[in-house]
């Protein structure tokens, strides 16, 4: 009796032990997507900068909202303030966590209701199982202006 017991135990271990891993590997919730940071970045003009800061986005219905705040160096007077909206659906946050990069677009308007068009890629690290990673963004400011932001990113608290 105590032979067919141990026997059963050794063939079912290495099953038990699978299966545990695979749980470990399990999908994370949606909520750990809920929020995420991007750090404040800077990009380069004709003879000057444009700094962007953004508090963190709060994800919505598969859509991340933020403002932001874009301060122009030493152009003062085209510094502006507006909200930012990045749609990414469920599919593409399950590719960050996979490692996978994924593509995303999105829109801003500044506070007197001009749209600029936003494009990007986030890209994994590969070490936090997407939940951090390095960002790149496109703001289409006219049909001639592109600015380029390159940062990083971080979902949960920062």
């Amino acid at each position: 009796m105590l032979r067919r017991w141990l026997t059963s135990l050794i063939c079912t271990l290495p099953l038990a032990l699978a299966l545990a891993a695979g749980a470990a590997e399990a999908e994370a919730p949606f909520s750990t997507f809920a929020r995420v940071t991007i750090a404040p970045t800077k990009t380069s003009i004709y003879i000057g900068t444009v700094a962007m800061t953004m508090p963190p986005f709060v994800r919505k219905n598969g859509t991340y909202a933020s403002s932001y705040t874009a301060n122009v160096f030493p152009y003062f007077f085209s510094n502006e303030k507006g909200t930012l909206a990045i749609t990414l659906p469920d599919e593409s946050l399950r590719k960050l966590e996979r490692g996978e990069p994924v593509e995303f677009s999105g829109l801003a308007v500044n506070t007197v209701g001009e749209e600029r068009r936003i494009e990007g890629k986030a890209t994994p690290d590969g070490t936090a199982g997407g939940l951090e990673g390095k960002i790149k963004v496109r703001v289409f400011v006219s049909k001639r202006i592109e600015l380029i932001f390159n940062t990083s990113y971080r979902f949960g608290e920062w």
